[in-house]
């Protein structure tokens, strides 16, 4: 269960008082200090952002258009279905434009050659995965059927032909989509918020991760079982360096990190 407003602004100021400068000042590991100061805070508006954005705003003023989804990541254990209008969806499923905008900036600086994104919603952190590295191969899954028609409708608008959506329960289909990829470059992993699932989907990835290899786990502080799942991802062998943002957090496995570092850094 999620945790209540009141039980998450504590957290979160929290976080603001105790998280590193978003500078980078007192950063000592170069390859952090080196995110923080060309991806965090690169202010350059790129073209991107304006299409995608404009989108979104076309989407979150559409009250017309109702869909009937089946939310198989609700955390009550099972699909809730739902009828809602595509104006609430958009203004209460999608990352803001901050975070999409970052993995923009991610996609484009690191240049992973696969994404993989798990719960695509109406497709526009997606849009900005993809328009960040254009040549990559993007594979994005979505468990609602209508939700994913949304989706295919905002890759068409924004002119983006090199991302695969695959339907269905993550449970089903993540095996067939990793066994395609030799290797995982960036995976966000958004679709279903409880402890054993996304433990799970972790431990599917961990044979195609490799030194580069960036994940993004979504709504890290979300509730108990996801910050189990945060603390239970920091602890694996595998983990050398991982960065909270309080609304995601950023996991790395580079050699370089002798030693595992964990950073919590204002965003």
């Amino acid at each position: 269960m999620a945790y209540s407003p009141l039980q998450l602004a504590p957290k979160y100021g929290r976080y603001l008082m105790t998280a590193a400068n978003g500078k980078g000042h007192g950063i000592h590991s170069p390859f952090v200090f080196d995110m923080v100061t060309r991806v965090f805070g690169d202010k350059k508006v790129y073209p991107a952002y304006g299409a995608i954005e404009s989108l979104r705003r076309h989407l979150s003023a559409d009250r017309d258009t109702t869909i009937v989804i089946d939310d198989l990541g609700a955390g009550t254990g099972g699909a809730a279905t739902q009828q809602r209008r595509l104006s609430s969806i958009a203004r209460t499923a999608l990352k803001p434009p901050k975070f999409g905008q970052l993995f923009f900036r991610l996609a484009q600086y690191y240049k992973p050659s696969t994404i993989l994104e798990l719960g695509t919603s109406l497709g526009i952190t997606t849009a900005y995965l993809a328009s960040g590295n254009p040549s990559a191969s993007v594979v994005t899954c979505e468990g609602a059927p209508a939700i994913a028609s949304v989706a295919r409708r905002t890759f068409d608008t924004l002119g983006l032909s090199r991302i695969r959506l695959v339907e269905g329960n993550f449970d089903d289909t993540l095996g067939s989509v990793l066994s395609a990829l030799s290797s995982l470059d960036f995976a966000y992993i958004d679709g279903n918020h409880r402890l054993e699932p996304t433990l799970r989907y972790y431990r599917q990835m961990q044979p195609r991760l490799h030194n580069e290899s960036i994940l993004v786990f979504d709504d890290i502080h979300w509730s108990l079982e996801m910050e189990e799942a945060w603390a239970a991802v920091k602890a694996d062998p595998m983990v050398t360096c991982t960065v909270d943002l309080f609304f995601i957090g950023l996991v790395f496995f580079r050699r370089e990190f002798h030693t595992p570092q964990h950073f919590t850094i204002r965003f």
